[in-house]
């Protein structure tokens, strides 16, 4: 007679990294009562997600973008290196243009909001785990105007994370240990990439875009 149980080879295993206890036990309630889907850890910060995923190698991450050591870029990135890696599904409170398509560019098959349904993350899993790559039509939608815009160099998000703290081309260019003239040049790039009059709207369209964080 054939079992209503998945045999072990049918069953998923997830990895939670979270960094807030409340939404790791919130996650591991959703996937208790199914029988396909088994979380085999639960990590709080990168460094511990990247150890716990080399003990355990779980079919599936869903990881934290925002976490202490190392952010979810890092975990990610160091992962993609791997002979042996798990699908990772990025779950955050961000879904800036800027965070989705560095998670996706990272190496990301999936990527979900913080409020998700229940059932919208379990099948989630389950279709990540499969093989398919998963982003909701919103995040989708977001994701297409990202990549119809021209995307800023590191160095030119450096430069308005510095115009972004108030500091002048002069200040940039000691720090950076380049010219003045090519901050200028930088300074310029970044204001057309963005479509920006000032420097004033290139910091709100930054941040809007997620490319820089509020100073606090």
């Amino acid at each position: 007679m054939k079992s209503d149980s998945p045999s072990a080879t049918n069953v998923t295993s997830v990895l939670i990294a979270d960094d807030h206890p409340v939404v790791q036990e919130g996650l591991a309630a959703i996937f208790k009562t199914q029988k396909d889907i088994k979380v085999v850890a639960e990590a709080t910060n990168g460094e511990e997600a990247l150890e716990l995923c080399n003990q355990h190698s779980p079919d599936v991450l869903l990881l934290d973008l925002r976490m202490p050591k190392k952010d979810g870029l890092q975990v990610i990135a160091e992962l993609a290196a791997q002979p042996s890696k798990p699908r990772t599904i990025v779950m955050t409170t961000y879904e800036s243009e800027e965070d989705i398509r560095r998670a996706l560019k990272a190496g990301a098959k999936g990527y979900l909001v913080k409020g998700a349904a229940p059932q919208q993350i379990r099948e989630s899993v389950r279709r990540v785990a499969a093989g398919e790559s998963l982003l909701p039509a919103t995040i989708a939608s977001k994701l297409a105007e990202s990549m119809a815009r021209p995307e800023l160099s590191k160095r030119e998000r450096q430069v308005l994370e510095y115009i972004a703290n108030g500091r002048s081309n002069k200040e940039i260019a000691q720090i950076l240990y380049i010219s003045e003239h090519t901050v200028k040049t930088h300074v310029k790039s970044i204001l057309t990439k963005l479509d920006a009059i000032g420097r004033t709207e290139a910091i709100a369209v930054g941040l809007k875009r997620g490319l820089i964080k509020p100073v606090s």
